[in-house]
Order: structure tokens, then sequence, then C-alpha cells
């Protein structure tokens, strides 16, 4: 299945029809496709409307500088701001992470979008994008705050994608700009970025999104690209049975196989559930090159679509809303944005 990028606020008549293509299962929103909390409705609205089966819609609504509905909804702090609090208060800090995870899912949902891809659990080590991203630089820190956010996707509703497999945030490199490579061995990854997977996993995670990063040591290829990685060592190994996203494969890092064609091919090859397409201008050249494949698991973003949505007016009158809104406001957390 792709889930594919739109161009604005509104569907046009080519988004149409790429929605009725059996191989599209849902779309993904930036802020090119937000103008307001009532837009964002209607636009969701529109897409399963335009649609002939169910769609998986999603957006990155992690907080701080990667939170792509703004107006109208919480400011959420970056990630990285949880770390000196957890160092002071373990337990207070993970129980606000549960509130800034049920928080974040609530609005997200009640505005009828099923999906947030969170919660990024790379480790904070100085990776450009990942940056404040990041919960801490520690693994058994961040295995915490993972088993915390999932508990609080989860009591709003939502499903939860833990990002990005193997792990991101130890090579310097930006991965929509430039190839990456992690020349650390398997048995070094598995005492340290692996573990907040392995504990988000255990917690109950519903998805895996994969990294355009490769590891040399253990496997040629990008993560994204590598049986090994995800059959033998996510599925296997880890005993991971949700769902696997690729990355955006407009990215540059995701070029090294060549062309739209192969980059898909080598996704769904590895074991990829589910390719992420992310810019306009690429669908039409992915959905024709998932055409010439065979059958694909069109369930497979089915259990990922939100449940238990509240809608704005039931979630502004939840005390729990205010509470929340109130709980993350804190200059400890802000600090970092």
């Amino acid at each position: 299945m792709l889930v594919i990028g739109i161009a604005g606020t509104e569907l046009n008549a080519q988004e149409r029809d790429w929605l009725q293509h059996p191989a599209c299962g849902g779309v993904i929103l930036f802020t090119r496709n937000f103008a307001s909390r009532m837009q964002v409705g209607e636009l969701s609205q529109a897409i399963r409307e335009a649609a002939p089966r169910p769609q998986l819609i999603c957006v990155d609504q992690e907080g701080g500088r990667v939170q792509r509905f703004r107006e109208g909804y919480s400011a959420l702090p970056p990630l990285e701001g949880f770390d000196a609090l957890y160092r002071q208060d373990r337990d207070s800090a993970l129980e606000l992470a549960r509130e800034h995870a049920w928080l974040m899912a609530n609005e997200i949902l009640a505005s009828g979008v099923d999906l947030s891809f969170a919660p990024v659990v790379d480790l904070g080590r100085g990776n450009r994008a990942i940056g404040n991203r990041a919960f801490s630089p520690d693994p058994q820190i961040v295995a915490d705050f993972t088993r915390a956010y999932v508990e609080g996707m989860h009591g709003a509703g939502m499903a939860a994608t833990l990002k990005h497999f193997p792990g991101h945030g130890s090579v310097l490199e930006d991965t929509h700009f430039d190839n990456a490579a992690d020349p650390r061995s398997l048995d070094e990854l598995r005492t340290t970025d692996l573990v907040p997977f392995a504990a988000g996993i255990a917690a109950g995670a519903d998805a895996v999104m994969m990294a355009h990063v490769a590891y040399p040591q253990v496997a040629p290829e990008p993560a994204g690209y590598s049986p090994l990685w995800i059959n033998e060592i996510l599925r296997k190994e880890m005993h991971f049975r949700g769902v696997v996203f690729s990355d955006d494969i407009g990215m540059a890092a995701a070029h090294g196989v060549g062309g739209i064609k192969a980059r898909i091919d080598a996704h769904y090859d590895a074991g990829c559930d589910v390719v992420l397409v992310c810019h306009p201008q690429l669908v039409e050249e992915s959905l024709a090159a998932v055409d010439q494949r065979g059958p694909l698991n069109t369930m497979a973003l089915v259990g990922l679509i939100g449940r238990g949505a509240l809608g704005w007016d039931a979630l502004l009158a939840d005390t729990r809303y205010d509470h929340a809104q109130h709980a993350i406001d804190r200059d400890e957390l802000r600090r970092t944005a």
C-alpha cells in the first residue's frame, strides 16, 4: 500500500483519481495542507468520501519544530525537554509524557485525522534531522519515555508508531538531504539504539517507521531496503507483528537504489507493508509502479484507523484536556523549543 501526499488544502481532480487506485491506502498531511482546524476536518472528510475504501489519514504532529497543525492546537513542546525533568523526578516526567501524548493524539483525532507518526524514539546524540525531537541521549531513559508515550497515545485511541528504526539519532547526516551510514556493529546497536524500540514493541506499539540509514556492519543497504533488518531482526528477533512503514521515498537518502519504481520495489521486497510518497509530484509514477506488482496487503492499514475520537466539542469540555494543556506548558519543556 501507498500513503500519498497531496498539494493543498482541498482535493483536486487528479488527487481524487489517485484515491481510486487500489494501492492507495492513505494520505499524509503537511503544513501545506493546513489552514484551520475546521478546514482539516473538512479535508479529512473529503478524502474519505472520495475513496472507495477506508483511508488512513496521517500527519507528523510531534511537537516542537515538527508540528504541522498549529493555529487552534496546543503548542506542544519538543521531547528533548523531558530529559532534564526525568533526572529530577522520574515518575512526574513520565506522567507528563503520557499527558503530552494524550493531548497530541486527542487533538489530531478530533480533527478527523487517524494517526500522528509518533513517538520519535531515536537517541538524542546530535543528528541534524532529529535534534530536539529526541527524548534523551540515554537509551534506558528513552525506553522509559517510549513506554509512557505509547500508553498515552493508546489512552486517546490512537495507534503508536516508533521511528526511525533501527535508530537515526547516532549519525550526523540528515537523510532528507544526504546519505547516512552508521559504522557500529549489531551488538553495539542492540545495547543502545535498539533498546527504546524493544521497549515500545513490548508496550504494544502498532507500527514502526524505517530509517533511510545504512548500517554496513549489519547489512549493505539502508534499513528500509533491508530484508535482514525488517524480516530477521525486527520481525523474528524482536517479535514485532505490526505495520512497517518506509520513510518518504522522496528523501535524498532513498535515491541510492534508483528511480521511483526501484525504490518502491526495494521497500516491498525487503518487507515494508506501506511506502510513504510524500511529494505529490511522485505519486502518479508511484501508483504506476505498484500496478506492475502482485497483490498487496490491502488490510495492513485498517487497524491503524483512529478509534474513540471525542470530537472538538467533547474534547474542549473534557476537564483532562485543560489539565493536560497546563501540565505541558512548563518552562523546563519550552527551553529547547
